[in-house]
């Protein structure tokens, strides 16, 4: 499962997508939308991403986790609109023989993720808003984030 949504993520059934007889570990990451930034208070945040290409990336970091790390299942959806404090932005799920593995996989893909995928974040507090400056980096030659 890897998609860009505008509705609610059912973490369910990202849940249920990952799940196997052979997976003695599932690990999963939710991101939301905290009432805080650096700068002060958040009461909402507006995202928006080039689809496509965000869709091929999350394929990219599926292939690349699934291979160093030996995954069994991966899954990946991340929202686009505007979302309220508490909400989730982003969830992926990671299945693998052992914890070890899923574990590091996981981080690895939130972390390529925020620097690979073209989604754009506008923080909107009361009655100001400004665009967060992204982290678009390509990885360097090893592969590391």
């Amino acid at each position: 499962m890897i998609a860009i949504v505008q509705e609610p993520i059912d973490v369910n059934a990202l849940l249920r997508s990952v799940q196997d007889e052979a997976v003695g570990a599932i690990v999963l990451f939710l991101g939301t939308v905290r009432n805080n930034d650096d700068d002060g208070a958040v009461s909402e945040l507006y995202l928006e991403s080039y689809v496509e290409m965000a869709q091929e990336a999350l394929k990219k970091i599926d292939q690349e986790a699934t291979q160093r790390w030996n995954l069994k299942k991966f899954a990946a959806v991340h929202r686009v609109g505007n979302l309220k404090v508490g909400e989730i932005i982003v969830a992926i799920a990671v299945a693998s023989g052992h914890r070890k593995e899923a574990f590091e996989a996981c981080r690895f893909a939130i972390d390529k993720l925020k620097k690979t995928a073209p989604i754009w974040k506008k923080e909107i507090s009361g009655s100001s808003a400004r665009w967060v400056e992204g982290v678009m980096l390509e990885d360097n030659q090893d592969g590391n984030v």
